[in-house]
């Protein structure tokens, strides 16, 4: 009987764990370095503060309640109480859904057992931010209810009007919302990037194979072509067969040439044929991915828009690409400006960035980030090779006015237009 009744118990208790606690809770979002010291996380660090903070000053507005109330309440009970009010604060991070259930308990268990008609603040911010918490782990019905709970018991409970009530409820978890969004957006992002810099390897590595093959096997092919082509002339009255020979080599070193000509070009050829590769045309989705992962991005384009050859139209949005990618991950929060010109022979790209939001002075610490990134990092050869590669040139590199700069000039005489 007793056995039963424990397999039971570890039964219900797998159930509460995989259903509740993970089942509904998605993971944690990795903190960056600015939350993190070492192994220290500073927001754990930040929530186990609050609640020492909140737990003495509820503790103490309990007290001076039960004071004026002529001690009806044993002060033990009033410290189990505050305790209960704000420890859930400290576990928010590792189960977001257990620390709000145990908050909204504590806060009704304070209500009626204190029988404090009035919330106290600190104890209500502790319920705020656990709220906080489940809107941006757990799945949207989870949010849903919290949100209804928390409707119910502030009307019930605290005897709130229910537009007030609503009020409470939709504050932490619009706030959540917004900030959820904006992180699916960056994980969104940063999948993108890491597909384009495996794309980018690859292509790096085809291009290097594609010059060692022009550099070594084009060349020796070459001079087999030329002295096979003069080898019957180093003899007086060389006979047929010999000549024959002689142009039977040079035809097939000019039929390499030629087959490895072909190879050159499908190495340095960036279209696939699995999808479509992207183009200007694509420029809107990628601006707004740029502003959902939290910079300003405005565009200007000047010229008659036209088609452009396949190579130009690419090596434009890659360059626009790296450039936004870089703006997001060295100046967070700033605004970039997009300009292109289309011009007769030449396709000008200008991004700029201001590198802080509402001003255009960037701080030492991005300044000097700055300049590392226009000394040679990877992206920025990447794009000026994309420019070579087509005749034009880059330039990148920070301004006078403490902005970061690209500009690219792409000629578009390099390909045939596709129509």
């Amino acid at each position: 009987m007793l056995s039963d009744l424990r397999s039971r118990l570890a039964a219900l208790r797998s159930w509460f764990t995989a259903t509740v606690v993970a089942g509904v809770t998605l993971p944690a979002t990795p903190r960056g370095r600015r939350l993190r010291r070492g192994r220290l996380d500073l927001v754990i660090g930040a929530d186990v503060l609050t609640a020492v903070v909140c737990w003495g000053i509820t503790y103490g507005v309990l007290v001076s309640r039960n004071a004026r109330d002529h001690g009806a309440h044993n002060p033990g009970l009033l410290l189990l109480i505050a305790v209960l009010l704000c420890a859930p604060v400290g576990l928010r991070t590792f189960y977001p859904l257990g620390a709000w259930s145990a908050s909204a308990f504590a806060l009704v268990l304070q209500a009626y057992i204190v029988g404090a008609p009035n919330y106290i603040p600190a104890a209500f911010g502790v319920y705020m931010l656990c709220l906080y918490a489940v809107t941006i782990r757990c799945q949207p019905w989870v949010v849903a209810g919290a949100a209804l709970v928390t409707i119910v018991g502030a009307t019930a409970v605290e005897h709130q009007s229910p537009a007030s009530a609503v009020a409470v409820a939709a504050v932490p978890v619009f706030i959540g919302v917004i900030v959820r969004v904006r992180r699916g957006n960056r994980e969104e992002l940063a999948v993108v990037e890491r597909r384009h810099e495996g794309e980018r390897a690859l292509l790096e590595e085809r291009q290097r194979i594609a010059r060692e093959l022009h550099d070594v096997v084009a060349h020796h092919m070459s001079v087999i072509a030329i002295q096979a082509e003069a080898g019957p002339y180093k003899a007086d009255n060389p006979p047929p067969e010999l000549v024959e020979s002689f142009g039977e080599i040079r035809a097939s070193a000019l039929s390499g040439l030629s087959e490895l000509r072909r190879v050159l070009g499908v190495l340095r050829s960036e279209r696939t044929e699995i999808a479509p590769q992207p183009g200007l045309e694509d420029l809107p989705g990628l601006l707004e991915s740029a502003r959902a992962g939290g910079v300003t991005v405005t565009t200007d384009v000047t010229g008659a828009p036209r088609r452009l050859p396949e190579g130009v139209d690419l090596s434009a949005y890659r360059i626009v690409q790296e450039a936004l990618s870089n703006a997001m991950r060295h100046a967070p929060g700033s605004t970039v400006q997009v300009r292109l010109y289309y011009g007769e022979a030449v396709l000008v790209i200008e991004v700029r960035n201001n590198g802080a939001p509402g001003n255009g002075q960037a701080p030492p610490d991005l300044q000097q980030r700055w300049a590392g990134l226009g000394g040679g990092g990877h992206g920025i050869i990447g794009m000026r090779e994309r420019a070579t590669m087509l005749g034009g040139h880059l330039e990148a590199g920070p301004t006078a006015n403490d902005e970061f700069l690209v500009t690219a000039a792409l000629p578009l005489g390099g390909g045939e237009e596709t129509g």
